[in-house]
């Protein structure tokens, strides 16, 4: 008998249409004579609602009660489903994240999943019961409740089908698949019939939002059988796996990313430690940085250029004017009128001209690059967000995605 895990987002689960729509995927998977565990997200803007609900009572409350608060959203999308699903005349329990054996980290929102103690989970399915199980949340050391951060219900799923050992996870969203662009920003993406790890995880962390990228690392890591696709159509998704058929696409995706804001430390000294002290102190604060820019230096200083997520901007803003005084720097500027373009591809690395194609088609959009990274399978630019669009429509069409 095979286990299928089924994740459903936010907007599957969002009213009671949805809801029946979502009992009906679930129990036809089980109705083929599999084993069926689902995680569910909160229902549409519920999270959003919260954190607006918390702001009218406390402007500036604890990370351990807004992990209180918010894991309620999961949990009444479990019990709703659980009821659709009880109305249809199949068997079905609801968990809650830590009912299920999720045991974290406790760095309140933002966990990390320690293990998953699946006995209970294991003794719903030999009663051939559907399990649904909040995602997004688990449970601490010292029984406090935890969530599990952005995209915190795919990693949850991913888990759980790692420690399952699932024949198949599917995400199921509002989207048909991993597309070779956002549809709403390029009107001739396609839709990919597969992609590997290592490409997902690039445009995961790149700005396409179908699959957060903690859950594609895990599933690399545990090799799952991973797909993403729609639960308002039947329509076949993307399956994502270690190796893909496809060798002629040059590039698999074209991603943007707004979440971005560039802080600039200008004129430091040109000396040993000082790239050390700046990335020590966001390090330990847990601001997450990615481009790195230093420049050649003048007059025995140099400038260090860094992009961070906008959420981090006025943390990381703190953090620099310290260590600007103690290091003897300038001054500071930030700018989050930016975005970050980029493309994602296992072929960039046996083809040489990538990098030339992508800047000819931003010349010939009249888009200015301000910074450039690159790895083996990506090339990401910062840009102006007003050029974001235009940029990624050009890139699109240069490669003939």
């Amino acid at each position: 008998m095979n286990l299928v895990v089924q994740k459903f987002g936010g907007t599957s689960v969002a009213n009671a249409e949805r809801l029946f729509n979502v009992a009906q995927i679930v129990t036809d998977t089980y109705q083929k004579g599999n084993n069926v565990v689902v995680v569910v997200s909160a229902q549409g803007d519920t999270t959003d609602d919260l954190i607006t609900k918390a702001g009218e009572i406390n402007p500036n409350p604890s990370k351990r009660e807004m992990d209180v608060l918010l894991s309620t959203g999961e949990q009444i999308s479990m019990s709703l489903l659980a009821m659709a699903i009880e109305r249809m005349g199949f068997p079905v329990i609801s968990l809650t994240g830590w009912q299920a054996g999720f045991l974290t980290d406790s760095t309140h929102g933002s966990s990390r999943i320690r293990r998953i103690n699946k006995e209970r989970i294991d003794n719903e399915l030999s009663k051939r019961n559907i399990v649904i199980v909040a995602g997004f949340q688990g449970i601490n050391r010292y029984d406090d409740i935890t969530t599990l951060g952005r995209g915190g219900s795919d990693t949850s799923a991913v888990a759980l089908a790692a420690v399952l050992h699932a024949d198949l996870c599917q995400i199921y969203t509002d989207v048909d698949g991993v597309y070779t662009a956002d549809p709403r920003l390029v009107k001739n993406a396609k839709k990919l019939d597969e992609i590997t790890y290592d490409e997902m995880l690039e445009l995961a962390s790149l700005g396409a939002q179908v699959l957060h990228n903690r859950s594609v690392e895990m599933a690399k890591k545990y090799n799952v059988n991973l797909e993403v696709l729609s639960s308002l159509t039947r329509n076949p998704g993307t399956k994502i796996k270690e190796v893909v058929k496809v060798e002629k696409m040059l590039i698999r995706g074209v991603a943007r990313d707004n979440d971005v804001a560039r802080i600039s430390i200008l004129g430091v000294p040109d000396q040993p430690g000082i790239a050390f002290k700046i990335f020590s102190q966001l390090a330990a604060k847990k601001v997450n940085v990615d481009i790195i820019l230093q420049s050649i230096g003048r007059d025995n200083t140099k400038d260090i250029s860094f992009t961070v997520s906008r959420s981090h901007k006025q943390l990381a803003l703190d953090l620099m004017n310290e260590i600007n005084e103690n290091i003897g720097g300038k001054g500071i500027i930030c700018d989050d009128n930016i975005s970050k373009v980029s493309i994602v591809g296992a072929g960039m690395a046996t083809n040489p001209g990538v990098a030339s194609k992508m800047f000819e088609a931003l010349t010939e959009a009249n888009v200015n690059i301000q910074m450039i990274s690159t790895s083996e399978i990506k090339i990401s630019v910062l840009i102006e967000l007003a050029d974001s669009e235009k940029a990624v429509n050009a890139i699109h069409a240069a490669f003939e995605v």
